[in-house]
């Protein structure tokens, strides 16, 4: 049975990351692990037996850069003298890797992620992941008397369960909702809206001053399916929406609240919110119009901030809020939860070498470097604390605090059935460009529902 998610209060408790002031000293990958501070447990050193290996990973390189990963392995090394991870940065995860998984040749460990990502559900079926149960009930890395599971935020790895078998781990804990500078609003003296036809009337104000009220990642308009659709539907029709679309109940993309939010969202095209040329702009290029002030809004997760860390001008001020829906009373819902899905390859040549850097990356020490460094938590319980964070991620954290218990559940039908990912993802970009109506989004999809449902080869899962 999937545990019940973390609620923001034992996150905001676990986390411990509104520290006062007090900032963590940068470590460089690369520095020895004996000068890096890390206090191996007793008992902790060598669960995996890892001895003279030279073991693979490649890893999605996105929004939370590389260097995180590779601190992670060199803490690995300095474990295990004599061993080394090797941290191969990549786009486009599944067309580079699938030739090598089909041909048996694939890598240890791997962070499935991005665009173009493999099928997590067909790996599963196919036997490709590992099991990690293992490293589920090791000994924790760096703090006592704990197995690495009981470090690690409650609930947050509840999406890389497959029938109760842990397949992969979450290392991010990411906060989802519109982003917007908070210099300029406070300039202009716009208010961020409490309802969806508050957000149409001030898009009506930004677009008057010149400024596009929306921009999103026009290559990858998944974005706009994370980032508003599935935060409104939820608050729109609740929970049962989204588990009845995983469930792939008869009709379930039919429900009124999907309607009314797909139409909520053609509002935007059809008045003329949408920056002009967002659908040809890949996910940093849109980010990058949007920091020259040139829209207003654009949808993400926490990794926003460090993806675009170069380039951000200063005193631009970027701040996260909830999705507006039709109720005021719900704008403090947010979308939170843990992800960048890492996993190990049970025919690598080195899966217990996978399982030791996933160790090593939860552990407190690289959390406390993921939280200075990437501007990003990981769901480690300490893992952030005494860390100075910044504005983005001191609006995430505010935002977290004032839903209290009222995070919002993700949907799981992109993670079980690429297939109606895809065609959603299709759909979308068709809706928020004219060539398609909230009618036909659903069609569409439901469509393709259908299909996956009545298809005896695709595994079948349940949500509860």
């Amino acid at each position: 049975m999937i545990k019940k998610p973390l609620s923001r209060r034992q996150f905001l408790k676990l986390a411990a990351a509104a520290g006062a002031g007090a900032s963590l000293g940068r470590f460089a990958p690369g520095l020895a692990y004996a000068q890096s501070g890390i206090q191996v447990a007793d008992g902790a050193l060598n669960p995996f037996n890892i001895s003279n290996v030279q073991a693979e990973g490649v890893f999605f390189s996105g929004g939370f850069g590389h260097e995180y990963i590779q601190y992670a392995a060199d803490i690995f090394g300095e474990i295990h003298p004599g061993s080394t991870m090797s941290v191969e940065g990549i786009q486009r995860v599944g067309e580079r890797l699938r030739p090598r998984i089909i041909s048996g040749d694939a890598p240890d460990v791997i962070d499935n992620s991005g665009a173009g990502n493999l099928d997590t559900a067909a790996l599963v079926a196919e036997g490709e992941l590992l099991d990690l149960a293992p490293l589920m009930n090791a000994p924790a890395l760096d703090t006592p008397g704990k197995t690495f599971a009981e470090t690690l935020f409650p609930g947050s790895q509840a999406s890389g369960l497959f029938d109760g078998v842990q397949r992969y781990v979450n290392i991010a804990f990411t906060v989802f909702g519109l982003w917007n500078s908070k210099t300029l609003f406070e300039e202009k003296g716009w208010v961020y809206p409490a309802t969806w036809d508050e957000m149409l009337a001030l898009s009506e104000t930004i677009k008057s001053a010149g400024i596009a009220p929306f921009t999103y990642q026009g290559k990858y308009p998944q974005y706009m399916i994370f980032g508003v659709l599935e935060p409104m539907v939820e608050k729109l029709g609740g929970v049962e929406v989204w588990k009845a679309v995983d469930n792939l109940q008869d009709g379930a993309w039919e429900n009124p609240a999907i309607l009314t939010a797909l139409n909520n969202m053609k509002a935007l095209y059809d008045n003329g919110y949408i920056m002009d040329g967002t659908e040809g702009l890949t996910h940093t290029e849109s980010q990058a119009e949007w920091l020259q002030n040139k829209a207003a809004f654009i949808p993400c997760g926490t990794w926003l901030e460090n993806e675009m860390r170069t380039v951000t001008p200063e005193g631009f001020d970027m701040v996260i809020n909830p999705v507006p829906a039709d109720d005021a009373a719900k704008l403090s819902w947010i979308d939170a939860s843990s992800g960048e899905p890492f996993m190990v390859f049970a025919n690598g040549k080195n899966p217990e070498a996978g399982m030791e850097l996933l160790r090593c990356l939860l552990s407190k020490e690289s959390a406390k470097w993921f939280a200075q460094n990437v501007g990003s938590i990981m769901p480690v319980v300490g893992g952030a604390e005494g860390v100075e964070l910044s504005s983005a991620m001191t609006s995430a954290l505010a935002a977290v605090s004032n839903a209290g218990d009222h995070i919002l559940e993700r949907p799981s039908f992109s993670t079980w059935y690429s297939d109606i990912n895809e065609e959603a993802k299709n759909s979308m970009g068709a809706l928020l460009t004219g060539r398609a109506t909230a009618e036909e989004f659903i069609e569409r999809v439901q469509g393709v529902a259908d299909d996956v449902k009545a298809d005896p080869d695709i595994t079948k899962y349940e949500r509860s």
